[in-house]
């Protein structure tokens, strides 16, 4: 009896943690500038590849999931300030920002590519030495640029506009993520016949994005990590870098 009293308490407890999280709404947070990660659509809906991952993740764990698009420049704060849950914009993980937020494991692998005008003949980090580099600001690409050339990088508050001013003659090269590289370098329209890659950064670490959360939201970052392993074991995330990224 006494076996049957206890097997039915844990039964109330673990369902009793399964409706907690079924039943938790997460506001995700993303810089909706950043194709084709993410970004605002011609319908004005928020797109891409994270945040397809994240519904996914929200459909294997039975979460709702509330998308939220917020500047780069005060994201980290949206987040400390509890008005998200998560940032889902590409972040990488590294030793500073863990100092103040959690980390999901990783979800997407990515280096540093440099963007040109077509006609460059940019071959390694040595011809950047004294050129015009631009970069979003506080973002990986910006302190690679700022590591060649001295804390001298040119920031923007979306990468858009470094590629405007690439396009235009006032900047030598543009550093970013390697998927947001090809998008705006190879596949854009506008862009293609006048940008290329020059080359990636292989002597860099490989980053890795992961989601982050506050330090204290350990149900956040559970469900987020069940999600994620889910969406890799199914095959889930092969078929949204196929759809989005298309290697």
């Amino acid at each position: 009896m006494l076996k049957k009293i206890i097997l039915a308490l844990a039964l109330v407890i673990l369902n009793s943690g399964m409706a907690i999280a079924a039943e938790r709404t997460l506001i995700v947070a993303h810089d909706a500038t950043w194709p084709p990660m993410e970004y605002i659509d011609s319908d004005k809906n928020i797109v891409g590849y994270t945040v397809d991952y994240i519904d996914a993740i929200a459909k294997e764990t039975g979460v709702k999931v509330e998308h939220k698009n917020v500047a780069w420049a005060g994201i980290f704060g949206e987040l400390a300030a509890n008005r998200c849950d998560v940032i889902a914009s590409s972040v990488t993980i590294t030793l500073e920002r863990q100092k103040v937020m959690s980390f999901s494991m990783p979800y997407y692998t990515v280096q540093q590519a440099v963007v040109v005008a077509k006609n460059s003949t940019f071959t390694s980090a040595a011809d950047l030495k004294d050129k015009r580099l631009g970069a979003q600001i506080s973002t990986t690409g910006y302190f690679a640029a700022d590591k060649i050339i001295g804390n001298k990088t040119k920031s923007y508050d979306a990468i858009g506009h470094a590629i405007e001013d690439l396009k235009n003659g006032r900047l030598d090269a543009v550093l970013c993520d390697d998927p947001v590289a090809a998008d705006f370098a190879l596949q854009n329209a506008d862009n293609k016949n006048l940008l290329k890659i020059a080359f990636v950064i292989t002597d860099a670490e490989v980053e890795h994005y992961g989601f982050a959360v506050r330090p204290d939201d350990k149900e956040a970052l559970d469900i987020l990590n069940k999600g994620i392993q889910a969406v890799k074991e199914k095959g889930i995330e092969a078929e949204l870098i196929k759809k989005w990224i298309g290697k």
